[in-house]
């Protein structure tokens, strides 16, 4: 493959993770649970990698796929990805839509099947030329499709919106053909394109379905793959995958112990993954209605994608690197973290493109009138100077606000909930951003480290330091700040730290103060719960949440880290 198909790929990738947000806003079919926008940007997260070879490719596609539409997508790539020159796109195109069709039990047109053949079609019919004409065409031709979904689908319909799986590789395909086509400079606002069918009918309701959305790899025993495949097609909204002795399975199920047992009887799984699909449904008719005032920021902030969607705010990727896998940090669960970084498995981290850092921007600014960017630390990352680099270019009224907090894991994260809760009660952008300042001169934060040897792996301390500290059992603390992380002390047991914790707010909070609080644990969620009663019992009128370390930050931590990170609210 040409690095010019290399990098159009990356393109498609990395515009569907900038807009996953919307597409997990509309997701109603099969069902309403929300998700496709997640199980894109994990699934085709492969594509982004430096791979040159197709094989390993096409075998982390397969581990990576999540959901109904992650797996066809998978299914599509494995044979898609093979393209190494346009004069046999048409081919990759017809091969990659045979696979999708026929990975799926009960294949609908109206979802990203509908895409695939309109691609082929076309594909066909004209081909493609490396040129902003032939790309045009091309984007129209899908566009169309898309629209088409809305009437397909009686769900759909009913809902008032397109399919978010469509319309996901309508997105993935833009960015691919334009980069192609060396045409990279301007991406018509999906909401421009599709503006009457992007927003979900009051009307709409779903009914809460008990059971689980479950995505697993079985290596099979040679003699029972009909078995395997007989059993996932008795379930809803099967999704059977077959690369060699691997079978990639997506159901859903009432039953999940059931099936897992099923399958270890005629093989060995070897991952899985499950999500509840009443709380997805739950969460997804119960999230915040969208408004014209929006707040955005980094995922370096001790904050999930489940705080994004409850309270209504976008959260920019930063990526971690665990061994061979590379995924938006939030993403990974922390159990996948800590046990790799326990193992001694290679772990690192590293931001987002400029590229799809733009994208954010533009997809932000597309849905919402204006929009308040709560910047991790410029210390830390250059995404600040990114940001402003954009607005100069691209935003002449000023509709995004960019804050410096000089911030990271929780005190960044205790900013943004405390400023999207102010901007929710006020309903003011000028205040928020005056409140969000303030914020950030009185927010503290203090972070307790078991052990030195990570920081000295990351590069941030010294590997003699780090020898002789874990040797003589001293557990430092540092302090995430505008010039850098500054060590604030040290102490040699965990009865120290809360010792200190507590002292640290005693300084600032009284008993009856008003404040939010933030606990943060690594690997040690129980612990820090049990710190969380204690420190409940000091300040009854503070808000007191419990949150996983930003795993930026715990790749760099380690395991045994907890934090607290607290700001008084007048």
């Amino acid at each position: 493959m040409n690095d010019l198909l290399k990098k159009s790929f990356v393109a498609g990738v990395e515009r569907v993770a900038a807009w996953s947000d919307l597409l997990d806003a509309i997701n109603v079919f099969p069902i309403a649970d929300g998700d496709t926008g997640r199980n894109l940007a994990i699934s085709l997260s492969p594509l982004r990698a430096p791979d040159r070879d197709t094989d390993p490719v096409v075998r982390k596609l397969l581990l990576s796929a999540r959901g109904n539409s992650g797996n066809i997508a998978s299914r599509y790539f494995s044979a898609f990805y093979a393209v190494d020159s346009l004069s046999n796109l048409t081919t990759a195109a017809q091969e990659g839509n045979a696979r999708a069709w026929k990975a799926v039990s009960d294949p609908r047109r109206g979802t990203m099947l509908s895409v695939f053949d309109a691609l082929e079609e076309i594909l066909c019919r004209q081909g493609f030329t490396p040129d902003q004409k032939s790309a045009d065409q091309i984007i129209l031709h899908l566009e169309q499709a898309v629209h088409e979904t809305h009437d397909l689908l009686p769900k759909l319909k009913e809902a008032g919106v397109v399919d978010a799986g469509a319309l996901g590789m309508y997105i993935f395909f833009e960015g691919f053909f334009y980069t192609l086509a060396g045409y990279t400079h301007h991406y018509r606002p999906v909401t421009e394109v599709f503006q009457d069918r992007l927003m979900i009918s009051s009307a709409f309701k779903e009914i809460s379905e008990a059971g689980y959305c479950v995505d697993f790899v079985v290596k099979a025993n040679t003699s029972f793959p009909d078995d395997l495949t007989k059993i996932a097609r008795q379930q809803e909204s099967a999704v059977i995958i077959n690369e060699g002795d691997l079978y990639k399975i997506h159901l859903h199920t009432g039953d999940k112990e059931k099936i897992k047992a099923q399958m270890a009887a005629l093989g060995s799984v070897v991952h899985w993954e499950e999500d509840n699909l009443a709380a997805q449904i739950n969460e997804f008719m119960n999230a915040p209605a969208d408004s014209r005032l929006h707040i955005m920021t980094d995922a370096a902030g001790s904050l999930t994608r489940q705080d994004a969607k409850k309270y209504g705010f976008t959260l920019l990727n930063s990526y971690l690197n665990i061994g061979e896998k590379s995924l938006p940090e939030t993403f990974f669960h922390p159990d996948e973290l800590y046990s790799a970084m326990c193992a001694e498995v290679k772990v690192s981290t590293s931001q987002s493109s400029v590229f799809e850092r733009h994208q954010y921007y533009e997809a932000s600014l597309a849905r919402f009138e204006k929009v308040l960017y709560l910047c991790v630390g410029s210390i830390f990352t250059g995404n600040y100077h990114v940001a402003l680099d954009w607005k100069k270019e691209h935003d002449p009224q000023n509709r995004l606000l960019v804050i410096d907090t000089g911030a990271a894991s929780g005190r960044l994260g205790t900013i943004v909930l405390s400023t999207v809760s102010y901007l929710a009660k006020t309903g003011d952008m000028e205040k928020a951003y005056a409140f969000a300042q303030k914020a950030v001169e009185t927010c503290e934060e203090y972070v307790f480290l078991e052990k030195l040897q990570y920081l000295a792996a990351g590069g941030r301390l010294s590997k003699t330091s780090a020898f002789f500290g874990d040797m003589l059992k001293m557990k430092p603390v540092i302090s995430p700040q505008p010039e850098g992380a500054k060590k604030v002390g040290v102490v040699r047991n965990r009865k120290d730290q809360i010792k200190m914790a507590q002292e640290k707010l005693a300084a600032t909070l009284n008993k009856e103060s008003r404040a939010l609080i933030m606990l943060e644990y690594s690997d040690n969620v129980e612990q820090v719960s049990e710190i969380r009663e204690k420190v409940r019992k000091l300040y009854p009128q503070a808000e007191i949440i419990l949150q996983p370390i930003s795993l930026t930050s715990g790749a760099h931590y380690g395991p045994g880290t907890w934090g607290v990170a607290f700001l008084p609210l007048e």
